[in-house]
């Protein structure tokens, strides 16, 4: 609720909120800002007030009104473009307004409550004694020394590639040390991939609904995006064959183990024909496992039936140990992995020896496999209280609870219901953010370890049904 001061009146308190969350890209371009009569009621104020306040944003060319529609946030440009979502010259492909900036903030943003909407797991559910212990191993003696005055292998710790490749052949992936690069991050892997593989304009198959960050980054990069609709099986496999004759895309983006947002696996039966197509059309397949250290053991990995041909493989650490040591790693058929280590030489040289190795240890020690499997026995306690929870809030869940995310309907527009929760101090994932072209609707993602207090429902359920 605004309160009146000397300082500042209540329409310079609420240009400033908006204002704020426009700067910090919470609310994305092309986002619709509150009603004037819901943003009075929401706020406390009198309609006079927010008309004056939604001027004073239209002022500073931060919001721009739209006829008989309302005031929608601006895209903040530093040169010239086209606006997002209007069509290219080149292709006519529609650039719509993903910002996926309010996820990525929200991971770093300290809150008093557990966010629903980030991708993580909170620090506490990490938080090991074997990190401590790792760094120590590798650094006794001169061993922190020698790890502190020179730079590491181009390709990475050969001691992590060899855990690497073990750790791999117990997934049924083959790989040798030779074909793995480690990364910052599994982030910087995909990143890695598609510079090496994409020019501007290249078409790129993603799986709709995604992951909200995979589109941007595309986008960011000039790559024109074909969304491939994911069903519980796997990838819609007549959209993909059309889209290989019309296009020509060069590469297949795809979650296939505890798909991000839905949490399904991909079947062995879609997995086959999806390798099909690929040999058929010449792409190339990139497997994001980031969530393979939560997955079931007889998971179907599209890399363990291809062998590493026409298949790139990615994973990283940060979601079960150690997020601030940013150690992931891409597999990739022989051909291709010079080609990748230029790229990354050029991007970042080398990645850190001694954290590398503190991640080989807790890999060759068995300490890793058995964190996850303590992290994996406290979520499915988690996903079942989030899950009684949700269901008895009136949510229906779009598809069958896994992993750590739920994909569920509301009822109502997410995008607004979470523009009214981040007033409440809650950061929501709206399912128009896994959608490329930013399709509005009821759904929207929970993080089943930060949806497990009754707290959450209970404001989510006041302020729906205020909506």
């Amino acid at each position: 609720m605004l309160m009146r001061t000397a300082s500042q009146s209540l329409t310079e308190q609420l240009a400033a909120h908006f204002a704020e969350r426009i700067g910090d890209r919470l609310l994305a371009a092309g986002t619709r800002l509150p009603s004037v009569r819901q943003c009075a009621e929401q706020h406390g104020v009198s309609p006079a007030t927010v008309v004056a306040a939604y001027d004073r944003l239209l002022a500073l060319g931060l919001v721009e009104a739209r006829r008989n529609r309302g005031f929608f946030v601006r895209e903040q440009r530093v040169g010239l473009g086209p606006p997002s979502g209007a069509a290219t010259p080149s292709t006519g492909a529609v650039r719509p307004p993903v910002d996926a900036a309010a996820l990525m903030r929200g991971m770093f943003h300290s809150s008093e409550q557990p966010q629903p909407g980030i991708g993580v797991f909170p620090p506490d559910w990490l938080a090991s004694d074997i990190v401590a212990a790792a760094v120590r191993r590798v650094t006794v003696g001169q061993g922190l020394k020698a790890l502190s005055l020179q730079y590491g292998e181009p390709a990475g710790d050969p001691a992590l590639r060899r855990a690497l490749s073990h750790k791999l052949a117990g997934l049924n992936v083959p790989a040798a040390p030779e074909q793995i690069v480690t990364t910052v991050g599994a982030t910087h892997a995909l990143d890695i991939v598609s510079r090496t593989l994409l020019r501007a304009g290249d078409h790129v198959m993603v799986e709709e609904p995604g992951w909200a960050i995979e589109f941007a980054r595309l986008q960011a990069l000039g790559a024109v995006i074909l969304p491939v609709p994911r069903g519980a099986d796997g990838p819609d496999l007549e959209v993909m064959a059309r889209y290989c004759e019309a296009h020509a895309p060069k590469l297949f983006v795809s979650v296939s183990v505890l798909h991000n947002p839905t949490g399904h696996c991909l079947s062995p039966g879609s997995a086959h024909r999806v390798l099909t197509l690929a040999n058929a059309h010449g792409f190339h397949i990139v497997e994001d496992d980031t969530y393979s250290h939560l997955a079931p053991d007889h998971a179907t990995r599209l890399c363990a039936l291809d062998g590493l041909q026409r298949t790139i493989y990615v994973s990283g650490f940060a979601k079960i140990l150690a997020p601030g040591w940013r150690v992931g790693y891409l597999a990739a058929p022989a051909a291709l992995v010079e080609r990748f280590l230029d790229t990354k030489l050029l991007a970042t040289l080398t990645t850190p020896a001694l954290l590398e190795q503190a991640m080989a240890w807790c890999i060759e020690q068995g300490q890793l496999r058995r964190h996850a499997q303590r992290v994996r026995t406290r979520l499915d306690q988690a996903r079942a209280r989030s899950v009684k929870l949700a269901r008895a809030a009136g949510c229906r869940f779009v598809s069958e609870p896994a992993g750590l995310f739920g994909w569920i309907d509301t009822g109502v527009d997410t995008e607004a219901l979470s523009l009214r929760m981040l007033d409440e101090g809650y950061l929501l994932a709206p399912g128009a953010l896994f959608h490329a072209g930013r399709k509005p609707g009821t759904l929207m993602r929970i993080n089943f370890a930060t949806t497990q207090a009754q707290a959450f429902w209970k404001v989510f359920e006041r302020v729906r049904a205020a909506m």
